[in-house]
Parts: C-alpha cells; structure tokens; sequence
C-alpha cells in the first residue's frame, strides 16, 4: 500500500520530524525556563524556586480566598448565592475587578462548570505575572455539593457501616464527580470526636470514639487523594475541624472546649492522627472555637507543634469561615482586625475563608511584614505550603480539564450503586422483640405513618434534588409488596387521622426523627426528644394496638425512653442518603440483613450528658433519680442473624519486640440467615500512671457469614494504640497486665488478659 506524503516525506515521516522537533524545542525550552516551570524537577525545587521570584503583595493574595459566584457572576447566572448555573459565561472585565494582577490564592462558593472553570484557570494563569493557578475548593462532605451530583448517606451513617473499605470508595466517587468540573480540593472529612448530641454537627462526625473515626477517616482521605493528586479524578482532603469542636460547651456550636492536653491528645486529636500520619491529607481546617482558653486559630502548640512538627503535615491549614475573625470579635484576643491577622499566621494559619475583606486581609499581612509583625520566615513558609499543594495537584503542568469528563462521571452507575450500598450497611437495628422484622410482603394491609415517611431526609452539606417521594418509604414499600397488599399512608400531622388508619393495618410503621432545620450546623437542641408532636403521635399509634415498627432519621442519638420500652421493633436510619427509602424498605421486608452498628451511644436522658462508652472508671453510675446507663450502647446493633463468640486468644509478642498482639477468636452466625457482624475489640490496662478509660475500641471488622458457618479470627492490636500520655507529657507504654475484650457491642463481655514486659 502506497503512503501518502507531505512536504517529500511520508506521513509518518513527517509526525517523526515533528515529534523530534518538538522534544528538541521542549529540552531548549526547559532549560531556558525558570525552574517552577520545569515539571521534571522535584515540586521542592519549584516551590523555593518561584517563591523568590514573587512580590509582597503576590505573596499576600496567595493566602486569600475568593467568593467564585459573588465576585465572578452576574445574578442571571446564579442558582443561588454559591453556586454557578450550568450554562453560566465567563466575564473578563468582572475578573479583572476582583483579581486584578496579582494571582488568587483560592475560589471557593462557585461550583462551575468544566468550561467555566476552564475558562476562569486560563485566564487567571495568564493575567498574573508568574502564571501561578488558582486553587478551587468547595464542599463534599457526603457528596460534591455541586446540583444533581450523586448525594452519599450523611458521615454518621458511613462511620455506622463499620466498612473501611466503603468509606475509601465513597471518599474516591466524591472525588472525581468534583475535579471532573476543576474543583481540586474538598473541605472533608469531619473528624471530630462527637462527645453531645445536642451539637447539631453530631451528624456530619464519624461518632464518638477517636479509633474508629481515625480509621474511617484514614480511608475516606485515601480514597479521595489516591496515590496522586495531579490526576483528573483526586481532590485534596481537608479533615475538620482542627481540633476540639465536636465537645462544645452546653452542645452548642462555636462554643468553647474544656479539654486538658493529655484529653486533646488521647481523645479529641487521636480521630485526625491517621489521616495525617498514614493518609497524607493535604489539607486541615483550623477551627472556630478554643480548647483550654486558646483559640484554635491563635495556637501554634496546635498547629505547628503538633500537626506539624510530630504529625509531619506537609499540607497548608486554612481557617473555617469566620475564625480569623473571632479572634478579634468574639474571642477577643487581638484588638484590631490586623492583628488578628497577623495572630492567625504567626501560630500556623496559612489561608483565610474570606473573613475579613480582600484589602484588609492582605493590607495586613503587608503591613505585619513591613513592622515586624510578621517574619519574613513565616510568611514564605505559609505561602510554600499552598504553592505546594498547587504544584502537587499538578496545576502548573496540566490546569484544565476534559469537558466531556463530567457527563461520564457525574451519577454514574457505579456512584449510584454505592450510595445504595453504603445506606444498606448503615442501618441499625435496635429493637426486634418477638422477630416483627422482617415483614412479610403478603400482609393485607400496611399503614406508614409520619412526617419522614414520604421523603427523602438527606441531611446537611446536601443539595435538595432528589429529596421527592419517589425514594422514601411509602413509594418503596409499594414497590416490594404483594399486589394484594394496601399500603395507606398519614403524615402524621393530624393525630386522630393517624390513629384512624393505623386501626385499619395489620402493622404500622412509623417515619419520625428529625430534619434540616433542627439537625445540621447551627442547629443546636437542648433536649433530644422526639420533636414537634412526633411523641404524642406514637404513643397514640402504640395504643391502637397494632404492631409498630418505629424508622427513625436523624442527626444525632435520641432519647427515646418510651419507645424503647414500648415499641417492638427500632429502626435506626439515621439521613440515608438519596436511596435511603429503598434501603429501608429492603430492610423491613428482609431484602436486607441489618448490621449497622452504632457510632455513638443513646442517652436516656439529656440530664445524663455527656455519655459515652470510653468514660473514665471513676465515673458514678447512679443518680436519685434513675441510673446512668445508656439506652443504647455505642457499638450496638441487632440482626436477622445471631452471632457467637468463642475461644479467645492473645498471643503478645516475645519482650523487647514491637510487633502486634494477636487476638484471636472463633465467630459463628447461630441464626438461619446469612448476615454481616462486626467483630469489636476493647482493651484496658489494670493499672496506669494516669487515669484511662473503662475501655477503649483498639480494633475491628465486618465480617460476613453464612448460617451456621464458624471463622477464626485474628485482629492485631498495635501496641503503640496502648499506649498512655503518662504525667510526664510523653506518650509511654507502660508494663502491665491488659485485658481483652471482643464481641458485638462495646458491652462485649468475652474477655482475657495478657501482660507486656520492658
């Protein structure tokens, strides 16, 4: 076959001249290029590189964060005040009055489309003098809070799967639905240890307990960084909120944290250890609120000694919104609104969330410079960190991205499949006296009853698509039923009504709990009942006499004492996400064997507050008036199935090793279902040089198990998670006996000991 050819050459003679001319020009280039510009050098180089090429004033609007839809967007062009529309233009001369000439460090609130976003990047790079990139962050705590992007369960039903493996993979999904539209960093995951459930954030937390957050946090950031940030389907996590704020005085948010270091360090730090150590999160969140008296953002022990120092952080810290400025107007540590600024930077901040105004802002860290304020050392420092982060995102080599990603990416199948999946595992059963559950499909009549019973509560940090009837429990149920099945449906709202159709079903199942508005941030309660008339709703269904079957969804553990004692079947579902409905339906007819496990414990009271499993021992358990003990414990949940335990063993290691204690023991399903269980493991040390906890998670795993099947398992308990911060202020393992407890629940009561040497 004859070739063609072009110029005396053949055509592939010519792509061969070309491609050699091109390297030949690109070596000539790269030698002739500053050295940032050069991708083959290491990112290092690049940062030391460009940071000496760089003004005062190009430094300071590196530290600065930009509103994408106020600065950017005309009001045509918004769905609302954060976030662009689909179709929205990219305006210049509006670009030029925000950004001028010197670069932006980061646009947040503008969730863009790939072609605007592309838009937007190029001429960013092009208008600044040195082409340096702008860093676009936005949310995703459960889902990329873009419009019509796949909407995951809230964290609090992730960390109640117990599964490791689907937080990496829902931290992965959120991650390339986001840098598909150019978003390249995320302001997730939650990792505050939730020690009040009136603290409306409870939902947005991996529960109450510091291992198991860590792990489920560990993960969640692996999966959303991968192994490479500069690719087109991984964002930078940024775990929150640095540190303390899931233990808010009286619940409420933003309220101080009364925590000693050795409390911050063994609880309230531990849930952030992870996915800085092993995770290499990018990103951390400085808080609003104190510990101890000291502003989180005004606490370079926090920031630089911790997190930096001993943790090794290599990524920048940014504030949340408002924090900077909360230095000045409501902790009152600084007197002016510079001097704030220059507080922030000189204990580890590194980028404002648009507290103060732009001129402000970067007029006082010029200012801070210039008298003294600030050194030159530590501003260069906060600005590498964020250059870093650009560089390893690979925004200097590759800033745009493909525009017809995001039609593959967004809802996939895959994504939709596992937001189902996650909302299946999450489910908590709590109750199931006499086995009510599961339903059978063939019952002549079903009455749903409730305010949550017809939609879909998906819980904050969401967008409203997909919260309709379709997916909530009335419109499922149908689905899974017989033909001859009548399902009738009440909101509840009218008490008698209510009771009318309960009367007519063979069962009833009510949706009650909570909603945005009395769950999610900002929305702090001072009781923990169930609200509005929801109560005197059940308790007058109850009375008819027909089976109920209570589903709650909600933010934060009830207490629920009346149900507990008087309903026979508990449904935990907490916000479920989009194709929570489906879950739950699956769930009540069998479909689905629950093994959820709770990720904090059920007060009976709010008197009792604060209750959590890992109290200390010297804590009473008593008071005149009732005891102390938790409705439900943390860790609890029951199946279709029932779980055995047996021949537990310890193997520690020989003296002077470092390698793991061995702990191992026989698990068996006792049921005739197959179902999942989640094997949990608490230890204690008799004796310590300071006071520690009754127990303390150190391990599990979900396992799953046909009826009747037996398997030994082994977990490996690190001994450095023995460890105790002593009264000397250094972490230490003390010699001594320990003791092993492993079962369903932090109740578990198999249990061995075993000793450690020096």
């Amino acid at each position: 076959m004859m070739q063609s050819r072009v110029g005396g050459l053949s055509v592939p003679g010519r792509f061969l001249f070309l491609f050699l001319l091109a390297i030949g020009f690109s070596a000539a280039w790269l030698e002739a290029a500053p050295a940032y510009k050069n991708p083959n050098l290491p990112v290092e180089e690049r940062v030391r590189d460009l940071l000496g090429r760089m003004t005062l004033a190009e430094k300071a609007r590196q530290l600065d964060m930009y509103a994408g839809c106020n600065t950017l967007l005309s009001k045509n062009d918004l769905i609302d005040r954060t976030h662009a529309k689909p179709d929205a233009p990219f305006d210049p001369q509006k670009a030029e009055a925000a950004f001028g000439h010197l670069g932006v460090g980061s646009i947040h609130d503008l969730y863009p489309s790939p072609k605007l976003y592309n838009e937007i990047q190029a001429w960013v790079s092009k208008s600044n003098r040195l082409g340096i990139p702008a860093l676009f962050i936005e949310e995703g705590l459960h889902g990329y809070l873009a419009y019509d992007e796949t909407i995951f369960p809230q964290s609090v039903n992730l960390a109640c799967t117990w599964n490791p493996k689907l937080a990496r993979e829902t931290g992965a999904a959120i991650a390339s639905e986001a840098r598909a539209d150019g978003v390249d960093m995320i302001l997730a995951p939650v990792l505050d240890v939730a020690r009040d459930p009136r603290w409306g954030r409870v939902e947005e937390d991996f529960g109450e307990d510091p291992f198991l957050s860590g792990q489920m946090g560990l993960a969640y950031v692996e999966g959303m960084q991968g192994d490479s940030l500069a690719t087109d389907h991984t964002c930078t996590a940024e775990p929150k909120h640095f540190a303390g704020y899931g233990a808010p005085e009286s619940g409420l948010n933003t309220s101080p944290t009364h925590a000693g270091e050795r409390e911050m360090r063994t609880i309230l730090l531990k849930s952030f250890e992870p996915a800085v150590r092993e995770g290499h999160a990018m990103g951390i969140m400085a808080a609003y609120n104190e510990v101890d008296g000291i502003p989180c953002t005004a606490n370079p022990w926090l920031l630089d000694t911790v997190l930096r120092g001993e943790w090794g952080f290599q990524g920048f810290v940014l504030t949340d919104l408002g924090a900077v400025r909360r230095l000045w107007d409501a902790h009152h540590v600084a007197a002016t609104p510079a001097d704030a600024v220059c507080l922030a930077l000189n204990s580890g901040v590194d980028m404002q969330f648009y507290d103060f105004d732009h001129a402000t802002f970067q007029n006082a860290v010029m200012d801070g410079l210039k008298d003294g304020r600030i050194s030159e050392a530590t501003l260069d420092a906060a600005v590498s960190r964020i250059l870093r982060v650009k560089f390893l995102l690979g925004l200097f080599d590759h800033p745009f991205v493909d525009e017809s990603l995001d039609r593959r990416v967004r809802r996939s199948p895959a994504h939709l499949a596992l937001s189902l999946e996650v909302a299946r595992q999450s489910l908590c059963l709590l109750k199931n006296d006499d086995h009510l559950l599961p339903l059978k499909k063939d019952l002549r009549c079903i009455a749903v009853i409730g305010p949550n019973a017809n939609v879909t509560q998906l819980g904050d940090y969401a967008t409203k698509d997909h919260t309709g009837p379709d997916e909530g429990m009335v419109e499922q149920i149908k689905k899974l039923v017989s033909p001859r099945t009548q399902v009738l449906f009440a909101d509840g709202e009218n008490i008698d009504q209510a009771v009318a159709v309960a009367r007519q079903a063979d069962v009833v199942v009510m949706g009650l709990g909570e909603k945005h508005g009395i769950s999610g941030e900002g929305f702090d309660r001072s009781e923990l009942g169930l609200p509005g008339n929801q109560e005197e709703l059940l308790e007058a269904v109850a009375k008819t006499g027909v089976p109920v079957v209570l589903v709650l969804e909600n933010g934060r553990a009830l207490a629920i004492p009346w149900a507990a004692a008087h309903v026979p079947a508990i449904l935990e579902a907490w916000y479920p996400g989009e194709f929570g409905g489906r879950a739950i339906a699956e769930t009540l007819f069998g479909d689905n064997n629950p093994a959820g496990r709770l990720d904090v414990s059920f007060p009976k009271r709010v008197g009792q507050l604060p209750v959590y499993y890992n109290h200390f021992p010297s804590k009473r358990n008593d008071y005149v008036d009732g005891d102390d003990s938790p409705q439900f414990v943390f860790g609890y949940g029951l199946s279709y199935t029932s779980f055995k335990y047996g021949r537990l063993t310890v193997t520690p290691p020989p003296p002077g090793s470092s390698a793991d204690i061995l702990v191992s023991f026989d698990l068996t399903n006792t049921g005739g279902r197959d179902g999942d269980e989640v094997a949990q493991l608490y230890t204690r040390e008799t004796t310590a040089s300071v006071a520690t906890p009754a127990r303390a998670l150190n391990g599990f795993a979900r396992v799953h198990l046909r009826a009747g099947e037996t398997r030994r398992l082994t977990l490996h308990l690190k001994q450095a998670d023995l460890a105790v911060w002593g009264a000397d202020r250094k972490w230490e393992l003390e010699p001594g006996e320990f003791t092993v407890w492993v079962g369903g629940s932090s109740a578990a009561s198999l249990s061995a000991t075993f000793t450690l040497g020096r």
